[in-house]
Order: C-alpha cells, then structure tokens, then sequence
C-alpha cells in the first residue's frame, strides 16, 4: 500500500486517455477543413429516424456536447429538411415511417447525401418474413456512405462523417 501511494505521490494520477485525445483532434481538425472546403464552413444534417431504438439518436446526441462539439468544426442538425446538406438515417426503415422518410428526402435541395448510421438501415433478417419492415433502406435510396455499430459511438460517428467527406 506505501508502494502505491508513494508511486501517486510523484507520478500522479492520469485519467485522461492522451491518444484517444491526439486521435479526436486529428479527426477533428479534419472534418473543420472538409466541411470548410465542401460546404463553406457549414454542414447541415437532418437526423431521420425510420424506426429504431434510439440508441444511435442518443450517441448522436452527445455529438452536441461540450467534448465532441460538432457546431463548432461546422457541422449543425436541422431541423427542417429544406435547410439539410445530408439526410442521416437511423432504424429499420419501418412500413409506416416509408412515407415520410422519402419525403424528407425529396425535400432536401439537390446536391444531397444519405449517409446510414447503425446497423438497422442496412439489415433485412430476422425482419425480411414481415410485413412491418421495407429494410434495407438501399432499396430506397443510394447511400452515399454507411456508419456501421450497434450503436456507434460518437467517436466512430465523427470517424463515419470524416469518411462521407473524403468520399465526396
């Protein structure tokens, strides 16, 4: 017990993870010059939901936070799809919710992107025997690029957008 408590007396306690911290601020950086260069300095996202558990509206929703803070690399969530650069799609695409997924897609202005985010959008099993589900949402729509996990976490969100904007 003197062994560790010595050892935390002079080398200090670090909690922070200081590569998770290097890799965040590279991606970052990246996606403010992307953004910067493609769209002006301003992305806007309409965030669909088409029937999920709202796992990956929560992951998304910490994009929003004081860590992550995507309004400040330019990238924003909108409200309205007349204002979207990019439709971002979550869930299973949903009998009922087929309807308004595509009209929030005809309404966003050409140039647009769907980008698909979790594991649902693109899945058809155990759902393909039911009446409910018209997944794979590609059946739809071309997805420019798909962010896969279960839910992905905020850091393979901002990894995803990245690769939307090199492939672009």
């Amino acid at each position: 017990m003197i062994r560790f408590w010595s050892r935390r007396l002079y080398e200090s306690n670090i909690t922070e993870d200081t590569d998770l911290e290097k890799r965040l601020y590279v991606i970052k950086k990246n996606i403010k010059d992307k953004v910067k260069k493609k769209f002006a300095g301003s992305l806007a996202i309409r965030m669909v939901d088409s029937g999920s558990c709202n796992a990956c509206e929560a992951e998304c929703n910490a994009l929003s936070n004081s860590y992550y803070d995507l309004e400040r690399l330019g990238v924003y969530f909108v409200a309205s799809p007349r204002h979207a650069d990019v439709m971002l799609l979550s869930g299973v695409m949903t009998f009922n919710m087929t309807p308004y997924v595509k009209n929030a897609y005809e309404q966003i202005p050409a140039p647009k992107w769907v980008v698909s985010l979790g594991d649902c959008p693109v899945m058809q099993a155990p759902f393909e025997l039911t009446h409910a589900i018209n997944a794979p949402v590609d059946k739809y729509f071309e997805v420019t690029h798909h962010i896969a996990g279960c839910p992905p976490t905020p850091l393979e969100i901002m990894e995803g957008l990245l690769e939307f904007l090199q492939k672009i």
